[in-house]
């Protein structure tokens, strides 16, 4: 099951040649990942969070250009015991045309102890239910 989140550029995420700079492709990745996890309930607070970042890439197929509508596919491809694995796909909402593909690898983090931790139960089911197969 795919998550949808749609982004419109804003013309400060374009560069000098007109459209997305490379930058401002990680954080829309990072706008799909946080509604990711809102979406299978996770706790939004920076006080009990649980995520940190291990690994992220992006590759651009094609070009984006300022007040374009994008929509940012986000599926689990890889669920470990303390880590799992976002892909994306960034497409122009309108033609559904491919801009760009991305993933990041994410690991289940206990910030006061500071180290990974197995993921709980409850959160592999709700990433279960996200599950496809990588391309």
């Amino acid at each position: 099951m795919n998550h949808i989140t749609k982004i419109k550029v804003r013309f400060g995420e374009t560069d000098a040649l007109g459209h997305i700079n490379n930058s401002s492709y990680f954080a829309y990745l990072e706008d799909a990942r946080i509604g990711f996890f809102e979406s299978i309930g996770c706790n939004m607070s920076t006080t009990s969070w649980n995520f940190i970042l291990a690994s992220t890439k992006c590759d651009f197929i094609g070009q984006g250009y300022f007040n374009q509508i994008l929509k940012i596919t986000t599926t689990v491809t890889r669920i470990g015991n303390k880590s799992f694995q976002l892909e994306h796909e960034i497409f122009d909402d309108q033609t559904d045309r491919l801009i760009a593909r991305g993933n990041a690898i994410i690991v289940y983090f206990d910030f006061e102890e500071q180290q990974s931790v197995v993921i709980p139960e409850s959160l592999k089911v709700e990433l279960e239910r996200h599950l496809v197969a990588s391309s």
